[in-house]
C-alpha cells in the first residue's frame, strides 16, 4: 500500500507518493488555503490537477498526511478533509497545520523555533514532539511579518509613494509593472497575498541594491520582533525556517537574526524532504 504526503502553502502544494520509504511520484499543484478558497474551488482543482496524476494508484493509497496553510482550526481542517475524501477516496486522511510540517522537517526531534517564510509567515516553539507555543499568524493585512506578501506590499507602497529610487522605478516599469496592473492584481485577485508575494520575482533580482537590502532587513526585523521574540526563553533556541523567502534571502535573514540575538539553524526551501524522512521512519 502507498502513503501520500502533501505540503500545501498558499501558493503551491508539493505531493509525494511513497511506497515504504521509496518515492514513486512527485506532483505539484497550486496552493490551498481554506481562509481564501471555497470548498468547490479546492475540490475542482484537486479533481483537475491531482486525481489524474494518481489514477494508476486508485484504491492502493492507504493513508494521506496533509499539512496545509490555514489548517489552524477544526472547521478548516474538516473542510480540507472533505475535499480530499470526496475526490481521492483515501481511507485514512490526516489534516494538520503546515506549521507542524515545518517543525517536524526542521527540528526533527530537537527543541527549536520553527518558522515559515513564504507567501505568508508563521512560527512556533517546538519541543521535538509537539508545538508548545505559537504566536498566531493573522494574514497579510495585519501580520505575515517577514513574508513575501509583506515584502511585496512594502515595495509597492514605495513605488506608489514615489520613494522608490529612480533606477529601481525604471527597472520595475520596464518589466511591465504599472499602477493599474498592480491595483487590479491586488484588488481583483482571489488571492491578493499571492499577488503581493509575486513582486519578489523582481525584488529577488535586485538584492545587491541598498534600498532592497534595507527593505528586506526591515521586514525580517519585524518578524523577529513581532513573532520570534515572544516565545519563552526564545534566545535559548536555534531559529530554523522553511519557505522561498528565507531560502532566497538567506544571507539577509541570517544578518537580521544575528542583529536580534539569534542563531539560525536549518533553512530549506521546502519541508517535503524532511517530511519524507519523518513519515518513512514511522513505518
Amino acid at each position: 500500500m502507498y502513503t501520500l504526503i502533501a505540503d500545501s502553502g498558499s501558493t503551491k502544494t508539493d505531493w509525494v507518493l511513497l511506497n515504504g520509504s521509496t518515492v514513486v511520484e512527485q506532483i505539484k499543484t497550486i496552493g490551498f488555503n481554506p481562509y481564501f478558497q471555497t470548498e468547490e474551488l479546492i475540490s475542482g482543482e484537486l479533481l483537475a490537477s491531482l486525481k489524474p496524476a494518481l489514477e494508476q494508484y486508485s484504491g492502493k493509497i492507504n493513508v494521506l498526511y496533509y499539512y496545509g496553510a490555514g489548517c489552524s482550526t477544526l472547521e478548516n481542517c474538516v473542510m480540507i478533509e472533505n475535499c480530499l475524501s470526496n475526490v481521492l477516496h483515501i481511507p485514512k486522511i490526516h489534516v494538520a497545520h503546515d506549521l507542524l510540517a515545518a517543525a517536524r522537517a526542521l527540528c526533527k526531534t530537537e527543541w527549536g523555533i520553527a518558522c515559515i517564510l513564504g507567501t505568508g509567515s508563521n512560527s512556533c516553539l517546538f519541543n521535538g514532539k509537539h508545538i508548545l507555543e505559537n504566536v498566531p499568524s493573522v494574514g497579510y493585512l495585519w501580520g505575515d511579518y517577514g513574508s513575501g506578501a509583506q515584502i511585496g506590499k512594502y515595495f509597492i507602497q514605495a513605488y506608489f509613494e514615489g520613494t522608490l529610487p529612480k533606477d529601481l522605478h525604471h527597472d520595475f516599469e520596464h518589466e511591465g509593472f504599472n499602477r493599474e496592473l498592480i491595483l487590479n492584481g491586488v484588488y481583483k485577485s482571489a488571492m491578493p497575498s499571492r499577488y503581493l508575494a509575486s513582486i519578489n520575482s523582481f525584488v529577488c533580482n535586485h538584492t545587491t541594491h541598498s534600498f532592497i537590502k534595507e527593505l528586506l532587513l526591515t521586514c525580517f526585523n519585524s518578524f523577529f520582533v513581532q513573532q520570534v521574540n515572544k516565545y519563552t526563553d526564545s534566545k535559548k533556541y536555534k531559529v530554523h525556517s522553511v519557505g522561498s523567502i528565507a531560502y532566497f534571502y538567506k544571507d539577509i535573514f541570517i544578518q537580521s537574526a544575528k542583529a536580534n540575538g539569534y542563531e539560525v539553524g536549518n533553512v530549506v526551501r521546502s519541508p517535503i524532504e524532511g517530511l519524507i524522512e519523518y513519515h518513512s521512519s514511522k513505518k
